[in-house]
């Protein structure tokens, strides 16, 4: 019996600090100074540095692994279309939504969305997840 259905969802919230920039361009070798320096951010459309966009979609990842579908679920696929920047001190509520289960194969199509502190969709995509079962 599945532990949820079509319609379940799971959320987590994250406030993104400049350290946080720091560890994940340490970790992914992404060092763009658009995220890390200030002085080049402020000449940008930003005006100041951002949030790695693919250190926000791991939220998303969060809520897979951990909440819904849960522990050991594998990507099978997402998609991620950027709509708003997200700056350090923002904080991103990221929610997936069960949208279909196969029923010949434990995978399911959810909803994976991100919005900011004042409720602005920062991402918005889909996941394609094998489940355990």
């Amino acid at each position: 019996m599945l532990s949820f259905d079509v319609g379940s969802s799971a959320t987590v919230k994250k406030k993104y600090t400049e350290e946080d920039l720091k560890n994940y361009a340490a970790a992914s070798g992404d060092f763009n100074p658009v995220h890390l320096d200030t002085e080049y951010a402020s000449k940008t459309k930003f005006k100041r540095p951002i949030v790695h966009g693919m250190l926000v979609a791991g939220l998303i990842s969060s809520i897979l692994g951990t909440k819904l579908p849960g522990r050991g679920t594998i990507y099978l696929n997402q998609t991620l279309s950027f709509k708003a920047p997200v700056y350090p001190g923002d904080e991103i509520t990221a929610r997936v939504e069960v949208l279909k289960i196969r029923e010949d194969k434990p995978v399911i199509t959810l909803s994976t969305n991100c919005v900011n502190q004042e409720n602005e969709t920062v991402i918005e995509g889909e996941a394609v997840v094998l489940f355990p079962h």
